[in-house]
C-alpha cells in the first residue's frame, strides 16, 4: 500500500470514528510526552509527492497500560482519545488481549519487560518501539520478528536514541563527501538545569535512583589513539575528568566513561577508521569525588547490614547515625575529641572530615570536607529510624535518602545535555575538519502567566517519551520499511525522527571548524 493510500485510509478511519490505536505499556516518568504527542494527532509526515514535510490530523486512540491502574489514569486526565487500562504483564492472555487491537505498541517497562511483549507482539504481527539497549534475548528474536513482518524498533529514546540519530547523520555525511571519521566523541547527561543544581552534588534525580547510582558503577572500556583503555566499575568516578565544552565554557562539567564504547565502532561503521572511540557520561564538576567517598565508605555495598546493637541482633530501631558510625568504625581511629559534645548529632563534621581523609580516593581534605557536608545533608547521620525496607543494606540507605533529598521542587527544571564531536580526515591524512553537534533541552516550567502548562515535562521525560512517540508514528505511517530487531541506526529512521524533533523543538546545533 503507497503512503498516500495509507494516510488516505486513516483519515477515512479517523472520519468513521475508528482510528487507528496505539498501546503503551507503563506509566512511569517519561510516557506523559508520547501520550500527549501521539493522542494530539498532529502528526508531520512528507513524501505526498514531494520532499518537503507538513502537517497532517489523524486522532489516534493512546491506551495506556499500567499494573496500578491509578497511575494510568492519572497520567491520562484531561488527555483526548487516552485511555487508562490495568495491566499485569505476566498475565499473557490479557496482554495479547490489548495488544491485538493496537496498530503499534510501545514498551516503556523496565528492559527485562520487554521480551514477553515482543514475543506477543510477534505473535499478533504488530509493531513494538522501546527505548531500552537491544539485549542479547532481543536480538534472536531478529529472524522470527522479520518472518512476521514485524520491527521491533529499539534503542529510541534519548541515550540510547537521539545519539544514535546524531550520530549516523553527522557520519553518513562524512562518509558521503569521502570523509574517514578518525575520534568520535559522545557526552551525555541528565542533569539540574544550574538554578536547580543547589545542592552537594549538583545532581537530581530525573529516573530511579538506585538505576543511577548503579550505572556509575559499570566498567567501561574505550579506544583512545588506537590503544583500550578498560576502567572497573570499582574505578569508575575516579576516573571522572573536567570537562569543558568549546561552545559551553560556563558549564564545570566532568565526564565518566561510559560501558563499552568500543561496539559503537562497529554499529556506526567507522571501527576499521577510528582511533579514538569514547562515550561518557556527564555531571558537574565535584560529583564523582564525592560519589567515589561514599563507594569506598561502603555505602554502595549491598550485601545485609551487619547487626548493629549490643546484643548482636538487627536493631528494631536501627537509625541512620547508626549506619554512619558502623560504616565509619571500619576506617582507622582518630582521637575522640573529634566527637560532637552537644547538640542532637553525636558527630561532628570535623570528626566525619577526619576519618574520610584517610581514604584513598580523598585526594586532599577539601574533598574529604565536601563529602563529609554531602553526608550530613543527605541526612545520613541523622538519628531518626531507617525504614524496615531500607535495612536490607548501606546500598538500600543510600537511595532512600537521595531519593528523598534529591528531587526537584516544583517549577525547577531540568537538562539534557548531548554532546558529539568528530574528527574527520580526508586522502591527505591530516585531520582537516572538526564537526560537533549539541543537543541542549531544559524541562518546561508553569507559564506563571498564562498557567497553560499545568503538567510541564521534564528534559528527560520529552527527550525520551517523543522519540519512542515518532518511532510510533513512522511505524503507522509505513516510513519504516525495514523489518526484525531495529536500532535508529539508518536514514529511513533518523532522518525524519530528527526533523520531526526539530519541528517539536528540540534541536541540533551543529558547527563545523575546517583546519
Amino acid at each position: 500500500m503507497s503512503k498516500q493510500s495509507l494516510q488516505q485510509k486513516l483519515k477515512e478511519r479517523g472520519s468513521e470514528g475508528h482510528h487507528p490505536q496505539v498501546l503503551i505499556l507503563g506509566a512511569g516518568r517519561m510516557c506523559e510526552p508520547a501520550v500527549k504527542y501521539l493522542s494530539d494527532g498532529q502528526f508531520i509526515t512528507r513524501r505526498l509527492g514531494n520532499p518537503h514535510r507538513h502537517t497532517i490530523h489523524v486522532p489516534v486512540d493512546v491506551v495506556l497500560a499500567s499494573l496500578f491502574l491509578e497511575d494510568a489514569e492519572k497520567v491520562v486526565e484531561g488527555i483526548p482519545n487516552a485511555t487508562a487500562a490495568q495491566l499485569d504483564v505476566s498475565d499473557g492472555a490479557q496482554l495479547r488481549d490489548l495488544i491485538s487491537e493496537a496498530n503499534v505498541v510501545i514498551s516503556l517497562l523496565p528492559a527485562n519487560c520487554h521480551i514477553p511483549v515482543a514475543n506477543a507482539c510477534i505473535e499478533l504481527k504488530k509493531h513494538l518501539v522501546t527505548a531500552s539497549y537491544v539485549s542479547s534475548e532481543m536480538a534472536l528474536l531478529d529472524d522470527k520478528a522479520k518472518q512476521a513482518d514485524v520491527a521491533l524498533l529499539c534503542e529510541m529514546g534519548l541515550d540510547p536514541g537521539i545519539d544514535h540519530m546524531m550520530a549516523m547523520k553527522m557520519i553518513d555525511e562524512v562518509h558521503a563527501r569521502g570523509g574517514r571519521v578518525q575520534s568520535f566523541v559522545s557526552y551525555c547527561g541528565g542533569l539540574p538545569a544550574p538554578t536547580a543544581a543547589n545542592n552537594p552534588l549538583g545532581y537530581k534525580f530525573s529516573w530511579n535512583p538506585s538505576g543511577a547510582i548503579k550505572a556509575g558503577r559499570n566498567s567501561a572500556v574505550y579506544l583512545y589513539k588506537g590503544k583500550t583503555v578498560e576502567v572497573a566499575g570499582e574505578d569508575l568516578f575516579a576516573s571522572a575528568v573536567p570537562l569543558r565544552l568549546q561552545n559551553m565554557p560556563a558549564f564545570a562539567l566532568e565526564r565518566l566513561p561510559n560501558r563499552d564504547s568500543l561496539s559503537y565502532g562497529n554499529l556506526y561503521g567507522i571501527d576499521k577508521e577510528a582511533s579514538t572511540i569514547f562515550r561518557a557520561t556527564l555531571r558537574y564538576e565535584g560529583f564523582s569525588e564525592i560519589m567515589a567517598v561514599l563507594g569506598e565508605l561502603g555505602f554502595f555495598n549491598m550485601d545485609p547490614l551487619l547487626p548493629l546493637n549490643a546484643a548482636n541482633e538487627p536493631s528494631s530501631n536501627l537509625t541512620y547515625q547508626a549506619v554512619l558510625e558502623h560504616l565509619l568504625s571500619q576506617l582507622p581511629d582518630i582521637p575522640t575529641k573529634f566527637m560532637a559534645t552537644s547538640g542532637a548529632n553525636t558527630v561532628s563534621t570535623t570528626w566525619i572530615t577526619k576519618k574520610l581523609a584517610g581514604l584513598s580516593c580523598c585526594k586532599n581534605s577539601s574533598v574529604a570536607l565536601r563529602a563529609a557536608n554531602c553526608i550530613r545533608w543527605l541526612g545520613l547521620d541523622s538519628e531518626e529510624n531507617v525504614p524496615e525496607a531500607c535495612k536490607k543494606s548501606a546500598f538500600d540507605v543510600l537511595c532512600h535518602q537521595m531519593e528523598q533529598r534529591l528531587t526537584y521542587a516544583p517549577n525547577e527544571q531540568d537538562m539534557v545535555l548531548l554532546h558529539h564531536e568528530l574528527e574527520v580526515v580526508y586522502d591527505d591524512g591530516h585531520i582537516c575538519e572538526q564537526q560537533t553537534a549539541t543537543l541542549l533541552e531544559l524541562g518546561e516550567t508553569h507559564d506563571r502567566d498564562t498557567e497553560l502548562l499545568l503538567r510541564p515535562q521534564s528534559a528527560m521525560a520529552r527527550t525520551v517519551g517523543l522519540p519512542v512517540a515518532i518511532g510510533a508514528q513512522l511505524l503507522l505511517f509505513e516510513e519504516v520499511k525495514s523489518r526484525g530487531v531495529l536500532r535508529p541506526l539508518c536514514s529511513e529512521v533518523y532522518e525524519p525522527a530528527l526533523e520531526i524533533l526539530a519541528a517539536l523543538g528540540i534541536k541540533l546545533e551543529e558547527h563545523l571548524e575546517k583546519f
